[in-house]
Parts: structure tokens; C-alpha cells; sequence
């Protein structure tokens, strides 16, 4: 008789929104990870695209190469990051053969060799943590913003001034976590979670569209005593933006492009579940202060080397400043609920 350990088993989704040849990318370059983790599967879900996505996905994965291993889902209606993920979470977990970790993956990336199995390894060894997050790199190899600390009301007064020597005055820590660890939360551009902690927690809440749903989600884990953590040993490029149109990397421009309604509205939530009304006010009133000596500071010629998001003040005084009844209200999916539910997000805004 046997005494080997079963493999764990680990499951990547790649959330797809008219970007299909990047997302069948993403899913061959996890292909070298598959020799340390048998059984790995990866499932690319087509969220509501309303272009030829789904096709071209389709006739993707017909290939011999990746036919036994990736698989389609094609979800009629664009529904949101969170809930595009909650789709193929419930079919995985709700499945004879569930996975013990969920890697959620964006199309636009591309993970570099043992970059899968270094954060299922980080996994193995801390039964208490419930996700652990990538160190992402831009196209240029340059490392970007991957892991982080808590947000905070008065965090945000250092962010809206661009100062960190005020945030040192406070006594506050740096928002960027760069070593391997623990952290408040991880970009949820490439971050594995573990089946258990989901099932315990909930998964992504619905009724975020788009942007801060892991934060939340993370918030919500670390409440019921799971950890975070950052495995910069694993290592994935990422052309940020590529689905939504939210690219920072504009060397050249003196002004960044303007941010969706939507990136406001999620902001505002995060911070109604995280913090409650009065946390979220107190936030979005902080970053307002700091913002406004930030705006000083380039107007005497300081502050040069941040560039300014066009029309950031007013565009958050108009829909992220106070936070709404709706805000406040949960739709935490369930990983046992049944599938093909629409996003809360989409009530909301009908009602």
C-alpha cells in the first residue's frame, strides 16, 4: 500500500473581457507549472465580452495542448470581476472533483515558470492563510504595486498629499509591503486562495462591478482570522489595464487619464463594508485634505515627480464621497449558492 500524500489540487481562472488572445497567453504560460501540480486545471471565463471572445477562446482550447487541461466558460451577461470569478469558483467547488486552491489570474498577464506552485507552496505551509499574492511586474520588468497595508481612514490622508513623510509624522506604515509575509491585502491580479477559507468567508461580495472586491474580500477573511500574505518569489508580468482601459504606465504625459464612475462607486463601497459610514466618510474627507496639499505643493513647484489623475478631486467629491444605504448592505456570495444568479450591482443600479 501506498503512504503518498494525494496532490493538492489547484485550479487558475482567468476572468476574460474582449481580451481573448491574452487570456488563452495566460493560460499557456501556466502550462509549465502543471509537472509540480498534477491535476492542475484552468478554467477562462468569458464574461459577457459581446464580441467574438468566446470563439476565439473556443477554438483556443481545441488545441491538443491545452484541450485536456483548460476549459471555457462562457457567461452571457458582463457581470463584473467578482462575479465573473464567483461563477467558475461555485462550478469548481460545487464539483465531484473541487480543487483545494483557487488561483484567480488576470488575461493580461504572464506568469513566469514555478510561479503557480510557489504560491501553492505558501499555502501548504500556513493552513492559516487564505491567500497569497504574486509580486507583479511591469512590462519593462520593473516591479509594481502587488501587496499592501491596511487601508485607513487617515492612510488616506497621506495618499490624497503624496507626502510620506507625513505618513512617518503619524506613525503610520508604508502602504506598500515589498518583502515575503504577511499583508492586509493583495492585488487580486494573480492571487491563489485557499477552498476552506472561502467556503468559511464567503466569496467575492456582488455587488462591486469592478476594482477593490479582493479588498474587501481580504478585509473580510482577515476578520474571521485567516491571513494574507505576499510570495515575491513568484513572479508575474502585468499589462495593467488591458480589459478596463486603466493604464498608468504614461511616462510621457503630464496628466493621467481620468478614472471611471465605477473605480469611485467601489472605492466608496470598500470602504462602507470595511469601515462602516462614518469610516468611509472620514476617509473620503482625509484624502480631500491631503489632495488639496497636494495641489498646493505643485503649485509652488513641489510634488512634481507624482502626476496628477485628471479630475480626481471633483470626480471623487461626485461619486465616492458619501457612501449610500446600498453600500452598506452585504451580498457576500456563497460558494454552495446556485450558479447563474445576477450581480447584486445590477439591482441596485435598476432600482
Amino acid at each position: 500500500m501506498s503512504d503518498a500524500v494525494p496532490a493538492t489540487k489547484v485550479a487558475v481562472i482567468i476572468v476574460n473581457y474582449r481580451t481573448p488572445e491574452l487570456a488563452l497567453s495566460a493560460a499557456r504560460a501556466v502550462m509549465s507549472d502543471r509537472a509540480d501540480n498534477p491535476g492542475l486545471r484552468v478554467v477562462i471565463v468569458d464574461g459577457g465580452s459581446g464580441d467574438s471572445s468566446a470563439d476565439v477562446i473556443r477554438a483556443g482550447v481545441a488545441d491538443p495542448a491545452l484541450s485536456e487541461w483548460v476549459e471555457l466558460l462562457a457567461l452571457p451577461i458582463n457581470g463584473g470581476f467578482g462575479w465573473a470569478n464567483n461563477q467558475a469558483i461555485q462550478r469548481l467547488l460545487q464539483s465531484v472533483d473541487a480543487p483545494d486552491y483557487l488561483h484567480v489570474l488576470n488575461p493580461d498577464t504572464e506568469v513566469e515558470p514555478g510561479a503557480v506552485t510557489k504560491l501553492r507552496k505558501v499555502l501548504d505551509s500556513h493552513p492559516r492563510c487564505a491567500a497569497v499574492g504574486s509580486l507583479l511586474l511591469n512590462a519593462d520588468g520593473s516591479e509594481s504595486g502587488s501587496a499592501f497595508g491596511t487601508m485607513s481612514p487617515l492612510r488616506e490622508l497621506v495618499r490624497g498629499s503624496r507626502v510620506n513623510t507625513l505618513g512617518r509624522v503619524l506613525g503610520i506604515k508604508p502602504m506598500l509591503v515589498t518583502e515575503p509575509g504577511e499583508a492586509a491585502w493583495v492585488t487580486g491580479a494573480s492571487t491563489m486562495f485557499r477552498a476552506t477559507a472561502l467556503k468559511q468567508s464567503g466569496l467575492f461580495d456582488t455587488g462591486f462591478f469592478l476594482y477593490f472586491e479582493e479588498v474587501e474580500l481580504m478585509s473580510r477573511l482577515g476578520k474571521a482570522g485567516w491571513t494574507i500574505r505576499h510570495e515575491p518569489a513568484s513572479r508575474v508580468r502585468h499589462i495593467g489595464g488591458a480589459s478596463t482601459g486603466v493604464n498608468y504606465e504614461r511616462k510621457a504625459a503630464k496628466t493621467l487619464p481620468p478614472l471611471p464612475r465605477y473605480w469611485y462607486e467601489a472605492r466608496r463601497r470598500m470602504y462602507a463594508r470595511t469601515h462602516g459610514r462614518t469610516g468611509a466618510t472620514l476617509a473620503n474627507g482625509f484624502w480631500i485634505a491631503g489632495h488639496g496639499v497636494y495641489l498646493l505643493r505643485r503649485a509652488i513647484g513641489l510634488g512634481g515627480q507624482h502626476l496628477p489623475v485628471a479630475n480626481e478631486g471633483r470626480d471623487l467629491l461626485r461619486h465616492g464621497m458619501l457612501p449610500s444605504k446600498a453600500d452598506l448592505q452585504p451580498h457576500v456570495a456563497r460558494w454552495n449558492d446556485p450558479i447563474d444568479q445576477p450581480p447584486a450591482w445590477m439591482a441596485t443600479r435598476r432600482g
